[in-house]
């Protein structure tokens, strides 16, 4: 962090209440590796439940939340993200507007495609669910004064430093969540959020998609129903 690029100062007067409504994709996976190993319905509870103990705890919450909401908060992923340091605890991020969730989706399975050497040929084809969340509390808003004069920083596209240092200062003075833009899908509104409690699940028949993804090294592509975006890397 240096002065020339953004202050400390900036939080006296960047800090305010902030909601807003986004969209986060995760892989679903999960449940079709698990019904290869059983036979019925039963074991696969069982073999759901023992895997459940095997995972690190659930955050600490002033409210009971879905999984899909405090999942990301349990692990210490190595890899390191725009606002998270590898190794250090996880994030919740969303995105506005589906397009913009479905754009930072592909950008991290492209890059899973090129940091596996089996994956050199071929395509990888994966199935997601997209969910609404509603986020709400105390919020630095970087496209919003004073935070849009170091826009250059925080939209880099692979240099970090900047954003893990704004995000580390933030959860030390209580920010919950980072409002910011897209560097996948420039224009589009995301969101980092580092407190489990300023988010919740938005329930209801519209608010959950299944998306399928088709990813190499060349491109990724993405669809659900009449709708397809694809992304030339």
């Amino acid at each position: 962090m240096t002065a020339e690029v953004w202050s400390l100062d900036w939080f006296e007067t960047g800090v305010a209440p902030k909601a807003m409504k986004a969209w986060r994709g995760v892989e679903a996976q999960h449940v079709v590796a698990t019904m290869r190993l059983v036979d019925t319905p039963d074991e696969q509870e069982v073999l759901e439940a023992l895997l459940e103990q095997s995972k690190p705890p659930t955050p600490v919450m002033n409210v009971s939340k879905h999984f899909l909401i405090f999942t990301p908060f349990r692990y210490r992923p190595s890899h390191p993200s725009r606002f998270r340091k590898g190794g250090a605890p996880g994030l919740w991020y969303g995105a506005e507007e589906i397009y913009a969730a479905c754009a930072e989706v592909a950008y991290w399975r492209h890059r899973f495609v090129l940091d596996s050497a089996g994956l050199a040929k071929g395509d990888v084809v994966t199935e997601h669910t997209f969910f609404q969340a509603a986020i709400a509390g105390s919020a630095v808003d970087l496209i919003a004064p004073p935070w849009a004069t170091a826009r250059a920083a925080w939209t880099h596209g692979s240099d970090y430093t900047q954003t893990h240092a704004l995000a580390e200062a933030a959860a030390e003075r209580d920010v919950q969540w980072i409002s910011y833009e897209s560097v996948r899908a420039p224009g589009s509104r995301c969101a980092a959020v580092l407190d489990v409690d300023a988010l919740d699940i938005v329930a209801n028949g519209t608010t959950q998609q299944t998306w399928h993804c088709k990813a190499n090294r060349a491109s990724v592509m993405m669809r659900h129903e009449q709708d397809c975006y694809l992304w030339d890397f």
